[in-house]
Parts: C-alpha cells; sequence; structure tokens
C-alpha cells in the first residue's frame, strides 16, 4: 500500500467523497489564508508581556513561535482525532481579551494570565471528555450561533480601526475620525487595507499575507528612500534572530504562585466564561461557512473538534500564548474541497515549517499586521445573511450579539446578551414553550452573574 492509498484509508478520503490531492491543495489554501496570525498574534500580545532584560522584538519572536507550535500542535489533535478540515491558531479576539482585558486592564501580570489560561484549558478538556460542554453549547439560542461570527468581526474591526489610528479617542463622543492624513502610520495603513480587500476581492488565495508583506515592504521602501525616518513607519531597531523560548515557556507555573487564591479562581473564571462561549461561536461560525452544521444548527460530533481546542489551548498556554481556538478561514479549505483531517495535517506541517522565517516577523510594522483584523472582521459580516430579522426573538438576539461586543470591548458580553435575549423576547410573544429548560437556565445564570460584576462583586 502506497502513501496515497495509507492517507485515504487513514482518513476516509472515500467516504468523504475526497482525494489526497483536494486535501493537499485545500491545507495549503487555508494556511495561507490564515498565516497572518503568525504576525498579528505576537503583535497584540507582545504589547502585554515583557520580559526583562530583552527587548520588544526578541519577545515578539518568542511569541511568535509559541504561536506556530501551539497551531501545529491543536491542529494535529484535530487531524488525528476529530478528522475535520479545520485549523487552529491563537484566536483573534481571545489575544486582545488576554491582553488589552485582562493583563493592561485589570492589572493582572501576564504569568499569571497564562497560568489561568492553562487552567481553564484542562478544565475543558474534562468538560469535553464527559459532553458537559457540547451539551451547553447545544443550548446556545439558533440566532446567536448564527449571528456570532458577525459579532465577532466587528469587534476585530473596531480594534483594527484603533490599531491604525483611523479611529481614536474623543472626551465629548468617546471614538472619533483620526487625522489620518496627517499621520503616515494611518496613510500606510489604510492603503494596506485598501491593497488587500482589493486582493481579497479578486478572489487571490493568501491575500492578507500578501497584503501585509506589501505593505512591510513599502514601508521599508519609503524608509530606506528617506521619505520617513527609521522608527516613524518601521521599527526603530531590528532583533537579533530569538529561537529561545525558555523565558517565555513555562511561564504560567509562576504565574501560580503570584495571586492570591481568590483573585486567581476568579480570573479563572473570567477566562473559562470567555473562552467557552468565544471558542463555542467561533466553531459554530466556522461550521456554518463550510455548510457542516446539521437542520438544527449544531455540528455533528462537536465533542471532538472541542478537545482539539481544548488540547491546544492547554498547550499554548504551557508555550507561552493565548487561548487556541479553530480560525474562521478554514472555510477557504473547505471552499477548495478539504473535507477530512488530512486538510489539517498539512495546515500543521506548514506552521513547523514556518518556524524557519521566525527572524523575519520582527520586522514588520505594527501596522501592517493589524490590516488583518479589518479584512477578517468584513469577512465575517457574511454570517448576517442567515439571521432572520423578520422573527422578533431572532431579531433581537442577534442584534445584540452582534453590536454589544464591540460596544462592550467583549466577545463573552455580546453572545450573553442574545443568550439573555433570546428567552425573554420568546416570552413576550407568547412562545415560552418553544425555549429549552436549558436555555433557560443559562439566561438566568448569565443575568446572575452580569449583576455581580456590574456593581464590582466578581470581576
Amino acid at each position: 500500500m502506497g502513501l496515497t492509498d495509507t492517507l485515504a484509508a487513514q482518513f476516509d478520503l472515500d467516504g468523504h467523497d475526497s482525494d489526497v490531492r483536494t486535501e493537499l491543495i485545500a491545507g495549503v489554501t487555508t494556511f495561507l489564508a490564515m498565516s497572518y496570525i503568525i504576525v498579528v498574534n505576537p503583535a497584540i500580545l507582545s504589547e502585554a508581556i515583557q520580559i526583562e532584560g530583552y527587548r520588544q522584538g526578541e519577545v515578539f519572536q518568542m511569541i511568535a513561535i509559541a504561536t506556530v507550535l501551539s497551531a501545529a500542535i491543536g491542529t494535529v489533535v484535530m487531524a488525528l482525532y476529530a478528522n475535520r478540515p479545520f485549523g487552529l491558531a491563537p484566536g483573534l479576539g481571545l489575544n486582545a481579551f488576554f491582553a488589552y482585558t485582562v493583563v493592561l486592564g485589570l492589572g493582572v501580570p501576564w504569568q499569571t494570565a497564562l497560568a489561568a489560561v492553562f487552567v481553564e484549558g484542562v478544565l475543558f478538556m474534562l468538560l469535553t471528555a464527559v459532553g458537559a460542554r457540547e451539551y451547553v453549547i447545544r443550548l446556545f439560542p439558533e440566532p446567536v450561533k448564527r449571528s456570532v461570527g458577525a459579532g465577532i468581526g466587528l469587534f476585530l474591526l473596531f480594534i483594527g480601526f484603533q490599531e491604525l489610528q483611523i479611529v481614536v479617542p474623543d472626551e465629548s463622543t468617546l471614538v472619533t475620525l483620526g487625522g489620518i492624513f496627517g499621520n503616515p502610520w494611518a496613510i500606510l495603513g489604510l492603503l494596506g487595507v485598501a491593497f488587500t480587500f482589493g486582493l481579497w476581492a479578486r478572489g487571490l488565495t493568501g491575500s492578507i499575507v500578501i497584503g501585509i508583506v506589501t505593505t512591510s515592504l513599502v514601508g521599508w521602501g519609503l524608509t530606506f528612500a528617506g521619505v520617513f525616518a527609521r522608527g516613524t513607519v518601521t521599527p526603530e531597531t531590528l532583533p537579533s534572530a530569538q529561537y529561545d523560548i525558555t523565558p517565555l515557556a513555562g511561564a504560567f507555573v509562576d504565574g501560580l504562585g503570584q495571586i492570591d487564591p481568590l483573585t486567581f479562581v476568579l480570573v479563572v473564571f473570567t477566562f473559562f466564561f470567555v473562552d467557552f462561549f468565544d471558542t463555542a461561536g467561533t466553531l459554530i461560525g466556522v461550521s456554518q461557512f463550510g455548510d457542516f452544521l446539521d437542520e438544527d444548527g449544531d455540528l455533528p460530533d462537536m465533542d471532538k473538534p472541542l478537545m482539539a481546542d481544548a488540547v491546544g489551548t492547554t498547550a499554548g498556554a504551557m508555550l507561552g500564548t493565548s487561548t487556541v481556538t479553530t480560525f474562521i478561514e478554514s472555510s477557504a479549505g473547505v471552499e477548495e474541497g478539504g473535507r477530512t483531517g488530512l486538510t489539517a495535517l498539512v495546515i500543521a506541517g506548514l506552521f513547523v515549517a514556518s518556524l524557519a522565517v521566525i527572524p523575519v516577523v520582527a520586522a514588520i510594522p505594527a501596522y501592517a499586521s493589524f490590516i488583518a483584523l479589518i479584512v477578517v472582521g468584513v469577512m465575517m459580516l457574511q454570517g448576517l445573511v442567515e439571521v432572520d430579522w423578520d422573527d422578533p426573538a431572532w431579531a433581537v438576539s442577534a442584534g445584540l450579539t452582534v453590536t454589544v461586543m464591540p460596544f462592550a470591548y467583549s466577545i463573552a458580553d455580546g453572545l450573553a446578551a442574545g443568550i439573555i435575549a433570546y428567552p425573554l423576547i420568546k416570552v413576550a410573544v407568547g412562545d415560552y414553550d418553544e425555549v429549552a429548560l436549558g436555555q433557560y437556565v443559562i439566561a438566568a445564570l448569565l443575568a446572575l452573574y452580569y449583576v455581580l460584576q456590574t456593581r464590582g462583586v466578581i470581576l
């Protein structure tokens, strides 16, 4: 039996109406679509993670390596255990929550934040093993399932606009349009966004990666031509290659001893809450775009891909990065015909191969990295077409899910708003019998959580 026959048998390609060549192409396509995370994740996390004795560029490379390795581990589990064509990596939105809310906002040490991610990853593995996680996710109201991808997209858009300085703080209106054309950083970022959207509109595979690289080259070209001084649109200095991640890997162990037990439990709970709903939402979202959901809006055998992201999250925390989740860009490979774990295995192999270019990522300006947030954010808005806006319960639940995420700067808050609203509107229109008992229970628990959280009783 040759390699092709072995792979076909291992992943049941015939049963999924696929073949090795199709799966290989799909894997390459998905990797090109999601590989921007190798640059974007360190760009976000390095704002919160600082290691004494190392410059930001060196920490950037450490996080990039942790990103690659955690993505490879989670995706291998997805390939061999779940046999799904989904790629995994540290998730956009979740890394923003880690950096901006927990570390920079709440003042929690980054080591302790990693410890919290590790603990909730282990809890997720246990809950997934007994089927509890899948059961709770199946209780999500369908309008929340259908709209969560768009909500995450709006949240990423808001972060991207801020990072590119297209939107800036304002005392009167909270935010306003920035002085874009007096700001070289914003000009290059905006041009990069326009260029990348043009590539994407033409259906070019890897358009986001090409946009990031091209924008970076333009910035460096203008710097070398003397138009801008070093440090204006390019990093002021470049670090040497940094493949030693020991200052980062294992830091979660130190984090376990840096906080009192009560506060740590609250931090873990907060991560658990956000990760639970965000991971579920992203998995449902990518399955939605890949047409893997059944007629009830559920993903069959969901426990297996959930276990893959739980293992990836735990490994990622040990290596030094935030929560690992399924990527919405996996739908690109599905559109190319990917149907099995062989697609995921190809993605994992390409992530490992990308370790060779890690020193280059430190040369990419931040504005080029954040192009990805805006482009991906817009792509995720297409999920709104599946919402029944004529149904009051759907309209209110989906509408709040989508809008509260960016306004509250929290994916979890948006999901909670939609989950709480659904049974309320159903009762209001007299359709209380169409709501499952578990949906009432989850809504009540979330309402209680927010009463306590907004009164300052818990984090």
